[in-house]
């Protein structure tokens, strides 16, 4: 019998099998980010373990809230800031350089498939696009990766998941990732791996791999993985181009972290998105979905554009698309926050910037922080946001507040109409001025 790629993935790093259920995994990226990784160098620190395993491995920066917004998060950017300089630790992206961990690590060519990863961050799992093996991990966790590079999982069992079809007009990964966990449940792919497979995924942009993965989570998952193939090897090509002839040799050397065809999975979910609408939540779980055609009507005070969801720039081109030459609706706030200072760079080139500020938008530097409620946009009780974000827990944005999640396209018509409105109804509509 052959084996899922995750399986490839263990096997390779395996150090030790402590128990027959669980497997100690080598690890060759550990990321760290100011929220979590402070109190782990704190607990280090207080053993006299105040060490790193390999400091080219170690990745970090300060991305939840930045600039500091108050002392506590000005001590947990300091406690990260000369823990790096410390330990001389050269891939350190602090003010200035820093940008949404999960879409900076790998736009910085970081993540490689067959990769195994780890983060005190849940959407870890959001750079098993790569074809890696990434999952968030505990405070001890992240200590003995910190330490010794190493850290334990169950083995793994893989749910695939095979998306057929096409994409409709107005429709995007976003959509497609919110109607599997709707159909998974939270609690469906618990201690598992989603495999995202099929022609649709095949067809899409490594940033749009990224989204489907980047919610794995919030079936359940320990991490979402994709095939890497030659849009991977095109992503990557110029950090690998030194390892290979030419990116077809990278594609055909990727095909060794492919899952068997004769792997043995947990379960199987397929589905044809082919009629997908847009999607949208409407309570407070992920899994709580409905056609955005079910909710319009539903008004909006704030629209949030960005996060290590939907902050690319493939986002940000489909958001202005829509926006250019209109404006945000009467009582409605539109905060944009480009994932990383290369995104920001990229769109204030293309016009992106300008679109979104004669928009009425406002836009601000990199930052996680309006999408766990602590910066750049937390809501005031009973307050509505049609976000681009991954979480609507109960709080999430800000206590009281209640968040939809949905896609850049789908926002952006909320923003324009001021309540949630299907967005493919501006698809193809004449705008003020040019086409973007």
């Amino acid at each position: 019998m052959g084996n899922t790629i995750a399986e490839k993935i263990f096997a390779a790093h395996l150090r030790d099998t402590p128990t027959p259920e669980n497997a100690v995994l080598d690890i060759d990226v550990v990321m760290c980010h100011e929220i979590t990784t402070p109190i782990a160098i704190n607990d280090l620190m207080s053993r006299g373990k105040d060490r790193v395993f390999d400091v080219k491995r170690i990745k970090a920066v300060i991305d939840h809230v930045t600039p500091s917004k108050d002392s506590k998060t000005a001590i947990q950017a300091k406690t990260l800031r000369e823990w790096a300089q410390r330990h001389r630790i050269p891939d350190f992206f602090d003010i200035g350089e820093n940008g949404v961990c999960h879409a900076l690590f790998p736009e910085k060519g970081f993540i490689r498939p067959g990769n195994t990863v780890i983060m005190g961050d849940s959407h870890t799992c959001t750079h098993g696009a790569f074809g890696a093996f990434a999952a968030g991990v505990g405070t001890t966790d992240l200590e003995v990766g910190i330490l010794k590079g190493v850290c334990s999982f169950r083995n793994p069992e893989t749910l695939r998941v095979i998306i057929n079809g096409k994409l409709g007009p107005g429709v995007y990964a976003k959509d497609v990732i919110l109607a599997i966990i709707k159909k998974l449940t939270v609690n469906g792919a618990t201690d598992k791996i989603i495999e995202f497979t099929g022609p649709v995924v095949t067809a899409m942009s490594m940033e749009s791999r990224m989204t489907l993965c980047n919610m794995a989570i919030e079936a359940g998952a320990t991490c979402g993985i994709c095939m890497p193939d030659q849009v991977t090897a095109e992503y990557l090509w110029p950090f690998i181009k030194s390892e290979y002839l030419s990116i077809n040799g990278a594609t055909i050397d990727f095909k060794k972290w492919h899952s068997d065809p004769d792997a043995n999975y947990a379960a199987e979910l397929i589905m044809d998105i082919t009629d997908l609408p847009p999607q949208a939540t409407y309570g407070f779980k992920p899994d709580e979905v409905k056609d955005v055609t079910d909710m319009t009507g539903i008004k909006v005070d704030q629209v949030y554009i960005g996060s290590c969801t939907n902050g690319r720039i493939e986002d940000l081109r489909e958001a202005a698309g829509i926006l250019k030459g209109r404006r945000l609706a009467d009582g409605v706030r539109g905060v944009m926050s480009p994932a990383t200072p290369k995104v920001f760079m990229q769109a204030m080139e293309e016009g992106i910037l300008k679109i979104f500020m004669d928009a009425g938008f406002c836009v601000t530097n990199p930052t996680c922080g309006a999408c766990l409620g602590m910066s750049n946009g937390v809501l005031a009780p009973g307050e509505v946001c049609a976000s681009t974000t991954n979480r609507n827990f109960n709080g999430r944005m800000g206590k009281g507040g209640m968040v939809h999640l949905m896609s850049p396209l789908s926002a952006t018509a909320a923003a324009i109409s001021g309540v949630i409105t299907d967005p493919r109804q501006f698809l193809g509509q004449d705008r003020v001025g040019d086409k973007l």
